[in-house]
């Protein structure tokens, strides 16, 4: 029996939402067959900035026992799905500073030929959805990595309209993630391993 594709989805969210796309993504990944990871990347804001948002802090302590994500965690994976909100149209520094620790693997060619895909949230509609994408896709061909985007392969990728991975708007937290996102967020999931797995196998 072939082994399962090992997928890591690796997050960053300040207030809840990314997380619960990731959340979401988990499951599909599991139900799709994969050997699945759920893990954050570390919070680099001051503790007081935190605490001077409510949804930021109760957040912040929610997610305490996600594991954070470590180098190894990448060259484990055959898949990794990354995650951020949109900041000012680009990648939040959080995640950023993740794969900025990512060198000493890159060094070694131990990034290549794994399937990337990523996925986003913003306050607002569109406000840099794309653009953030395409920025985190930019360190994938770094990488020498595959980018695996769910592009408009299923019906439903033409309700939430975004080709270039899992989007929402959460309207500052009045939009909670809905069956719209969260079927996308299936889609990408089940696309990725499936493509994962056809990459595996051909190794």
């Amino acid at each position: 029996m072939a082994t399962p594709v090992k997928l890591a989805i690796i997050h960053y969210s300040s207030t809840g939402t990314i997380t619960e796309i990731a959340k979401e993504l988990h499951d599909a990944g599991v139900k799709a067959g994969a050997e699945v990871r759920l893990l954050k990347v570390a919070e680099l804001a001051p503790r007081a900035a935190i605490e001077s948002n409510p949804a930021w802090a109760a957040h912040h302590a929610a997610i305490a026992e996600i594991p954070e994500a470590t180098p190894e965690d990448v060259e484990w994976a055959d898949a990794v799905l990354f995650g951020t909100p949109t900041r000012f149209g680009n990648v939040s520094a959080q995640l950023k500073q993740f794969i900025d620790t990512l060198g000493g693997l890159w060094a070694e060619d131990r990034l290549v030929d794994k399937v990337y895909s990523g996925f986003v949230s913003t306050a607002t509609a569109h406000a840099g959805q794309e653009a953030t994408l395409l920025a985190l896709y930019n360190s994938i061909h770094h990488f020498g990595g595959i980018t695996i985007t769910p592009g408009f392969t299923d019906p439903h990728k033409f309700v939430d309209g975004n080709p270039y991975g899992t989007s929402h708007v959460d309207g500052q937290g009045a939009n909670p993630v809905d069956e719209v996102t969260r079927k996308a967020a299936r889609i990408q999931a089940e696309r990725v391993v499936r493509i994962a797995g056809v990459v595996k196998s051909a190794a």
